[in-house]
């Protein structure tokens, strides 16, 4: 068998390799919309979804192997690459595995089930299982500085969460059943993704959004192995 980086690999050999073929799809960055040359390229399916198409075009593909480096990001770039590529995978029937490198966490392990088995390095980052949202307060900052805040909205519940208004305890709670609901997406996946691999772990432990590496990640049936990509 022999393996391929689709981003190397010309049109024309791919045509013309009889040999069964491993097509690498790498996954590095902040997964989040958009990106620039200033605040680099980001994980997203818009920006994936040509490489996504080309590793399961593959000529003689016998699987697709992920090479996972991110940390995470939005929930949403998440699922949609999860379900773009699993789409592919049960559509052509090729099974796929995820190689994470130094860290497969959040966003990133999120994308890492899109495999049918994980595998890592034994110093790698993984978990993360979680949903986490971060700002800034500045009422106190404007007053100091004797700027007088003016804002108007139409519709009771369009301003929550505004920096430079005091924060309110109906807003947090807002915020946090948002949260919640996502993280118990992220938690279903998980289930559905590791099945019994799990070993009937503690929900507590697996999805408190603490990070393990290694044999720990690998006893707790969040990865299969020891392995890298070679």
């Amino acid at each position: 068998m022999k393996i391929v980086n689709i981003l190397k690999k010309t049109p024309l050999k791919r045509f013309f390799e009889k040999t069964p073929q491993v097509a690498v799809l790498p996954l590095y960055g902040v997964i989040a919309p958009g990106g620039n040359k200033l605040r680099g390229e980001h994980l997203n399916l818009a920006g994936l979804a040509e490489q996504i198409e080309a590793a399961f075009k593959t000529k003689h593909l016998s699987a697709v192997a992920l090479a996972i480096n991110s940390p995470g990001g939005s929930p949403v770039q998440s699922s949609l690459i999860f379900d773009r590529i699993r789409q592919l995978a049960d559509e052509k029937e090729v099974p796929v595995y995820a190689f994470a490198e130094d860290v497969m966490a959040s966003g990133g392990y999120w994308l890492g089930l899109c495999a049918d088995e994980i595998y890592i390095n034994k110093n790698s980052v993984v978990g993360s299982i979680g949903v986490v949202s971060a700002g800034f307060g500045f009422p106190g900052l404007l007053e100091k500085v004797g700027v007088d805040r003016r804002l108007y909205s139409a519709g009771e519940n369009k301003v929550k969460l505004d920096p430079f208004s005091p924060e309110k305890d109906e807003d947090i709670v807002w915020l946090k059943k948002i949260q919640g609901d996502i993280h118990d997406n992220f938690k279903e996946l998980v289930k559905t993704r590791r099945g019994e691999r799990l070993k009937k772990r503690k929900d507590k432990e697996l999805f408190s959004g603490d990070v393990w590496i290694g044999d720990k990640a690998v006893d707790l049936g969040l990865v299969d192995g020891i392995a890298d990509l070679r």
